[in-house]
């Protein structure tokens, strides 16, 4: 099984303001950034889909809605795919956080939610049951395209390749990236293809 993760395009949000699960605009219309999308996944030589998975969240679904029509697939929004809940540092300016809780969730990166949002081990438990179920629902030799976002992305790399996900959060991923993970349907282990493409 091939899994493309295509991270969403710039969106109209300010640079470094938090918009987590928060629904944002795209910054330029989805069908330059589909457009893109199916440019850069042909220079990789990437797969057609059979399946394309999506965020909910405009700036991904927006995407997924055009890709699927290029691609001929059908389209499937999963709630499991939107982006980690910030909780009260939705839209707030990262350097506008009060440090005391940056440093509270820096202290157990894994259950802290000083944000009173998500905390990573429940965001990395909701992407861990999707990826869970993609697995079971996609035939062994298919593609599937998911559009997404970067915790995502970095999320479910980590679950796949058994990695902390503190490494994995730390992965540069540019707006509109894509990473490739291949699982061996043989030992039931993924590989990583391309990262940051």
């Amino acid at each position: 099984m091939d899994l493309v993760l295509i991270r969403h395009a710039a969106v109209s949000v300010a640079a470094g303001v938090c918009y987590g699960r928060t629904d944002v605009p795209l910054a330029h219309e989805p069908a330059i950034a589909s457009a893109a999308a199916v440019a850069r996944l042909a220079a990789l030589r990437a797969p057609h889909p059979r399946a394309l998975f999506t965020s909910p969240l405009t700036r991904c679904a927006s995407i997924a809605t055009s890709l699927a029509g290029h691609f001929d697939c059908a389209c499937r929004i999963d709630t499991r795919l939107e982006e980690m809940n910030f909780g009260a540092w939705e839209m707030q300016r990262w350097n506008a956080i009060e440090r005391a809780q940056l440093d509270a969730w820096a202290a157990d990166f894994d259950h802290a939610r000083p944000h009173g949002g998500e905390s990573v081990a429940q965001f990395a438990a909701r992407v861990g049951a999707w990826l869970d179920d993609a697995v079971a629902a996609c035939e062994a030799s298919s593609v599937a395209y998911v559009v997404t976002h970067a915790g995502v992305m970095r999320v479910a790399t980590a679950l796949a390749l058994e990695l902390p996900v503190e490494r994995c959060v730390q992965w540069a991923l540019e707006m509109a990236a894509i990473v490739w993970l291949r699982r061996d349907e043989a030992n039931g282990r993924w590989t990583l293809v391309r990262w940051n493409a």
